[in-house]
Formats: C-alpha cells, sequence, structure tokens
C-alpha cells in the first residue's frame, strides 16, 4: 500500500529508530511527584538552549500558551497580539475560558508587528487606556505563511512592553524554523521574551511535547496550573526521551523541509499561476489561494486527497507544512498531483465534494 504524501501538518511526522529506542530504555518516574528523571533532563537543557532560567515539559503547544495567558494576566483584561495569532484564533476560545481574557488584535504584515505599532495600540485613545496585562507574539508567524521574525524586530517589541510595564511572552511552537531561517539562536529571540514556549512535535519531530521556559518563578506558578488544567501526567518520561532526541537532532534537518517548501511552492505556482508566492515562503509553511479558480477549497482538497495528496484548509486557503516525512520525491509526487488537479478543474463554480 502506498502512503499518501501527508502535508497536513508537521504533527503528522513517525518517531525515528532513534526516537523509538530511546522511549524503550527511558529512565522514568512519577512526573507528578516531580521524580521522574528524564522530564527534568529535557527540561533542563530546553532551558538551557533558550537562555532561561527553568522550563515545564508539557503536553501541548496551546497549554502552554494557556498557562502562560492564565499566569501573566487578570480575569476581564485583554492581551494584545496580532490579528491572526494561534492564541488568538485556533484555540478554541481557550483564554476566555480558563482566563477570563480577551484580545486586542493588531494587524501585522504577514503576522509581523512593530514596536511602534505595539506603542501606538497601547497609548491611551480617550479617557481609559486600553486593559492590556500582555504581549504575545507568534515565531514563525503561522497564518503569516510561516513568517520569521527578524531578532530586531522582537527586541523593539520587547522594548515598546517594558516601557508600558508590560510582559512579552513568545509563542514560539516553531521557534527553531525561525533560527533555520534566519540564523539566529533561540536564546537570541527568548532574551527579549519574558516568557517562551516552543513545540517538541512539529519540525523537530517527536510524537508530542512543548517547552515553556521562563524565570523560576514564572515556572513554579506554571507547574500549579500545570495541574491545575488537568495535566499533572505520570511516567513522562518515555516521551520525554523522543524529545531530547528531537531537541539534540532535529533542528539541523529543518532547512532540509524550508528548501523543499520553495520547491513546492514553485511548483504550484508553475501549475497553477497567481495562487502561491513562492518568494514568500521562507520556512515550512505553504499557503494556496484557490479563490480565482471559481472553485472551493474543499474541492480542491477532496481532488488533491484522490490523488493522494493531504492538505488542510485554513482562512479560506489550501495549507501545507513539510517536515521530516516528506521528501524530493513527495514533493515532486505533490506538484504532479496539483497539476493533474488543475487541469481537471472545470472553468467555474463546479459542486464542491461532500
Amino acid at each position: 500500500m502506498t502512503l499518501p504524501v501527508d502535508l497536513r501538518s508537521d504533527t503528522v511526522t513517525r518517531p525515528t529508530p532513534a526516537m523509538r529506542a530511546a522511549m524503550a530504555g527511558a529512565q522514568v518516574g512519577d512526573d507528578r511527584f516531580g521524580d521522574d528523571p528524564t522530564v527534568g533532563r529535557l527540561e533542563e537543557q530546553a532551558a538551557e538552549v533558550v537562555g532561561k532560567r527553568a522550563a515545564v515539559y508539557l503536553p501541548t503547544g496551546t497549554l502552554c500558551n494557556q498557562i502562560a495567558v492564565h499566569a501573566f494576566t487578570r480575569p476581564g483584561r485583554l492581551v494584545l497580539c496580532e490579528s491572526g495569532a494561534h492564541v488568538r484564533a485556533m484555540e478554541a476560545g481557550s483564554a476566555a475560558a480558563l482566563s477570563g481574557v480577551a484580545f486586542l488584535p493588531v494587524d501585522g504584515e504577514r503576522g509581523l508587528l512593530t514596536g511602534a505599532q505595539v506603542s501606538d495600540a497601547l497609548r491611551p485613545g480617550g479617557d481609559d487606556p486600553p486593559a492590556v496585562d500582555l504581549v504575545a507574539i507568534e515565531n514563525t508567524h503561522q497564518m503569516g505563511g510561516g513568517t520569521p521574525w527578524p531578532v530586531d524586530a522582537v527586541r523593539e517589541v520587547g522594548a515598546a512592553c517594558r516601557e508600558a510595564g508590560l510582559p512579552l511572552y513568545l509563542d514560539g511552537a516553531r521557534l527553531f524554523n525561525a533560527c533555520a531561517a534566519t540564523g539566529a539562536a533561540p536564546a537570541d529571540y527568548a532574551a527579549h521574551a519574558d516568557a517562551l514556549m516552543f513545540c517538541l512535535s512539529k519540525g523537530l519531530g517527536a510524537p508530542i511535547g512543548s517547552v515553556l521556559a521562563g524565570d523560576p518563578e514564572f515556572i513554579a506558578q506554571a507547574r500549579r496550573l500545570k495541574v491545575l488544567f488537568g495535566a499533572g501526567w505520570r511516567q513522562a518520561g518515555i516521551m520525554a526521551a523522543a524529545g531530547l532526541v528531537a531537541l539534540r537532532e532535529g533542528p539541523a534537518r529543518l532547512a532540509e523541509d524550508h528548501e523543499n517548501a520553495r520547491a513546492l511552492a514553485a511548483g504550484i505556482a508553475e501549475a497553477l499561476p497567481g495562487s502561491v508566492d513562492p518568494a514568500g515562503v521562507r520556512t515550512n509553511i505553504v499557503f494556496a489561494d484557490v479563490s480565482g479558480t471559481g472553485q472551493d477549497p474543499r474541492w480542491w482538497a477532496g481532488r488533491l486527497a484522490a490523488e493522494g495528496v493531504l492538505v488542510t484548509l485554513l482562512g479560506g486557503r489550501v495549507r501545507m507544512l513539510t517536515h521530516r516525512d516528506v521528501d524530493r520525491a513527495g514533493i515532486d509526487t505533490a506538484i504532479a498531483a496539483w497539476r493533474r488537479v488543475a487541469r481537471a478543474a472545470p472553468a467555474g463554480g463546479g459542486r464542491p465534494l461532500d
């Protein structure tokens, strides 16, 4: 049986043989009691990589974000973020449900904000200043097409936050992709944020897990909130062992994913002119705008799936992410599928697939 080319997300990767071996031989304890040695080792190494004093291993990036929001805010207050930020747009309203906060959205260029935009948004526009407790940024910015932040831009936003007396939180789900694209080190970005998270389960390829890092007082609070939100897991070292392998081996190969994403974008742009700007593909995320074809995006997703290529839909566009389990041959297969579907597309408004 031929496996499909799965471009739905970089979370679909399968554990490598090295990860499986590490998991099988992992030393474990009860992480709820704080005595799992493998979890402890992962947390120490992760904190060191990003230049923070402490870290906590958590099941998901969304949980990292929600713990940070809860720790930094008060009910009835606001989190300033870019309009398409994951924490605002793609976490099922968790911030409202768990922390009683709303968002102050600011439109950025491909998901990025400037220090001046942050300062302007925090400036009083009437009798009262906006009730903001936290500024959050996302690197890379998914809805912005996987755009990586320049370190100087993060520095400017951090300075604006300090001037306003507010903490800056970095949703670094794909932080290592940003580093691969810009040449910066993770700690270069983290130095300007009060706390940050990064995912082990996306480009780095681990089967599960993310890390939240900051100062010891923040992480102590995060550990309490971890239990409050129902994530006090037990022999988590089995999964943390794979995370250690991902942290050690994953960053060095991300440039390959970026190269494959650019090749994919170029191929789709040739098959369907105007749908993709290959020059805008900086990391491992490719969005194709099929609105000009007259076909519902669901039609495209269904036809591509029938050709053996799995994609997702987001914001009315077709989304594809490259990762370790899709090699250049897989990219060529995906491009060929796009060509066949583009040739088969009716000239206008065909009925979408169910």
